[in-house]
């Protein structure tokens, strides 16, 4: 695996390397191509997105002008000691959007090479209604199944406000045991974002919890950065 694994790595490390050609687009036969260190597309409405986890990264694209499509995205070559190696394959089907209605289905598989027992799966699905959207996912990893919801709504345009909604539920193949003597099994955890321009920054504040409280806290692990409650404020400024 290692050794036929090498021109994928030599492959990423030229794309990563190279700052001034991050995305390249090639039409083969009724396939579009795109080969870069620029993760090409998110799914399920972007509540699937490619990361960037080590130094090395890169991928490539197909798609179909039927709406298949079909890539692989590797967020770590695990060059480095403390990476490690990561692909991340996937097949899907995207109706091509039009200005009421799109939809899109598709599977991915999370793989390390070195470490077969973290892979995953991930069955993911979307719509969008105008400029509504909804995405779900539902994974499938060694020892839970987690299943998310994002919901982004076109409520706000009257303030030039964006709003998305993300709710997920996470169910653990053996409970954690708690301090008190408790056990935490499943638990859900959501978040609220909100965000708009003003004088040419963008002001954004993000509202995160989880239905764990006290020592429960200890047994967290869902998508966001701390269990308890938790209100952010951001200030972002585009630099070109």
């Amino acid at each position: 695996m290692i050794g036929r694994s090498k021109p994928l790595l030599a492959l990423l490390a030229g794309a990563a390397v190279t700052a001034q050609a991050q995305m390249l687009e090639r039409e083969l036969g009724d396939f579009e191509l795109k080969l870069g260190s620029t993760p090409s597309r998110s799914m399920a409405q972007g509540l699937v997105q490619p990361e960037r986890v080590g130094t090395f990264y890169g991928g490539l694209d197909l798609t179909h002008p039927s709406g298949w499509y079909l890539g692989n995205w590797s967020p770590s070559a695990g060059v480095l000691g403390h990476n490690r190696m990561e692909l991340d394959s996937y097949l899907g089907y995207k109706r091509p959007s039009d200005d009421t209605l799109g939809y899109e289905l598709g599977l991915i598989r999370y793989s390390f090479p070195r470490l077969e027992e973290r892979d995953r799966h991930e069955l993911y699905a979307g719509i969008s209604v105008e400029d509504s959207r909804l995405g779900t996912a539902w994974s499938l990893a060694p020892g839970r199944t987690d299943g998310t919801l994002l919901l982004d709504l076109d409520l706000l345009h009257p303030l030039n406000m964006d709003m998305s909604v993300q709710y997920a539920n996470h169910a653990l193949d053996r409970p954690v045991q708690l301090s008190d003597g408790a056990s935490v099994q499943r638990f859900n955890d959501w978040s609220l974002n909100l965000s708009r321009p003003w004088l040419g920054l963008r002001v954004g504040v993000t509202y995160s919890g989880s239905d764990l409280r006290g020592s429960g806290c200890s047994a967290y692990s869902g998508q966001n950065a701390q269990c308890d409650d938790s209100l952010t404020l951001k200030l972002e400024h585009p630099l070109f």
